[in-house]
């Protein structure tokens, strides 16, 4: 198969190529499916199936993906151990979870991981498009139940602290993290520029001592820092 560059293109700018999607399922009929449904979007290109962490993990490596649909429930290595190896690889493709899996608790380990969208195969299948293209597009997106699940997760945590000392910049970048804007978009609204929204996203995750966006969001949550 071919390989092209992963750089991910800035939200909001017209598609320049097909997302290119790898799928990671154990069961069969589910991978031909999705690559059934997916193939057909003028979009979105399915470049390979994995039946199991391990293989998601060599494939994301050598297919060079966008975006990885990884289930949680595999044999050998499971989601959250491919997550965690994709992560310790430095591999770029975004990990949106697709899984059968309600029991809670397996959220916010997989988000904690690396995972840029949680999602339960019951989802509707354009609603599964637009999460491919949201998380492409370097949002984070969780199913309503699984959002709930992982703040009550964090809530139920041993972090005690008060809120950080930001500045008012930060705090409204913050704002804007926890609304699911993207670096691109945040800089439209605050009328600046993409690189000082980088520059204060990086300032904000040491300041609050969270390692990414979503546990920012879920912190500002926490503690009232949402806005409305």
């Amino acid at each position: 198969m071919r390989r092209e560059s992963t750089a991910p293109r800035p939200a909001g700018a017209p598609p320049e190529r097909a997302i290119r999607v790898l799928i990671a399922d154990d069961h069969p009929i589910v991978r031909q499916g999705l690559r059934t449904f997916l193939g057909v979007q003028a979009d979105i290109e399915v470049v390979g199936e994995a039946e199991d962490g391990v293989s998601a993990v060599s494939l994301a490596e050598s297919l060079e993906p966008d975006i990885v649909l990884m289930d949680l429930k595999m044999p050998g290595a499971d989601g959250l151990a491919a997550l965690t190896e994709l992560r310790a690889r430095g591999v770029r493709a975004r990990v949106l979870v697709l899984t059968s899996v309600t029991e809670r608790g397996h959220v916010l380990p997989a988000v904690q991981a690396g995972a840029a969208g949680y999602l339960y195969k019951d989802v509707e299948p354009r609603a599964l498009v637009q999460a491919i293209k949201a998380v492409h597009d370097g949002h984070v997106l969780l199913a309503p139940d699984a959002a709930e699940a992982m703040v009550r997760a964090e809530q139920a945590g041993t972090d005690e602290r008060g809120p950080a000392t930001l500045t008012e910049r930060e705090r409204e970048v913050l704002v804007q993290i926890a609304r699911g804007r993207s670096n691109r978009e945040i800089a439209r609204a605050l009328v600046v520029s993409e690189k000082t929204v980088k520059t204060h996203v990086s300032n904000l995750l040491m300041k609050l001592g969270v390692q990414d966006r979503t546990q920012a969001a879920l912190y500002a949550v926490r503690h009232g820092l949402a806005g409305d």
